[in-house]
């Protein structure tokens, strides 16, 4: 099963993907864990990455397909993957969509977490009220302000990449505002099982 998990920050991807590691025994795969474990290993694309990320830059959609690559070739992804994160542009699907076609790899599932996003940020602002209530201190990413702006680059730069997947007919969209069970069940169905 090689499954990509799209939606906005908040919508309930990780709790998903945690579910479908536990169900099918696949890996959920997160690009900013396998690069850090490139650069540890000192692979070949890990070097490149370290030598980029010391400078201070971005590194490349090459570099990071490069990554993936690597990293589907491993043991524990031979019967699939959960990507979590990836692809983040459309020019990264397209790459993504080439690195598979030469491994001779498809994908199962492209599922897109619907939400609705005035919900999320009133969630998010729920949450940071409770915490400051109970005394603690409220994290970075629970910040509505915060985000509003992962929300803002979602929409602009990965909000594209379903629409790429919807126009190839292969995205199938779960309503992620359901109750955790419900979605999970949707996502089942979706994924035929």
């Amino acid at each position: 099963m090689r499954l990509i998990l799209l939606g906005p920050p908040g919508a309930g991807k990780g709790t998903q993907a945690s579910r479908l590691v536990e169900k099918h025994g696949i890996p959920q795969l997160s690009t900013g864990d396998m690069l850090r474990a490139a650069v540890k290993a000192g692979t070949p694309v890990g070097l490149k990455a370290k030598a980029v990320m010391e400078a201070g830059g971005l590194v490349s959609d090459e570099i990071v397909v490069g990554i993936i690559a690597d990293r589907f070739d491993e043991p524990d992804a031979k019967k699939g993957f959960i990507l979590d994160g990836f692809p983040r542009t459309v020019a990264q699907a397209e790459a993504l969509d080439k690195m598979l076609a030469q491994k001779g790899l498809k994908l199962d599932g492209i599922i897109e977490l619907k939400v609705d996003e005035a919900a999320l940020l009133a969630r998010i602002k729920n949450r940071a009220d409770e915490t400051i209530k109970a005394g603690g201190t409220v994290r970075a990413d629970d910040n509505p302000d915060a985000f509003k702006v992962r929300l803002d680059a979602y929409r602009a730069q990965t909000a594209p990449v379903s629409a790429y997947y919807a126009g190839k007919g292969a995205l199938k969209q779960v309503d992620g505002m359901l109750p955790i069970d419900a979605v999970t069940k949707a996502i089942d169905a979706a994924l035929g099982g």
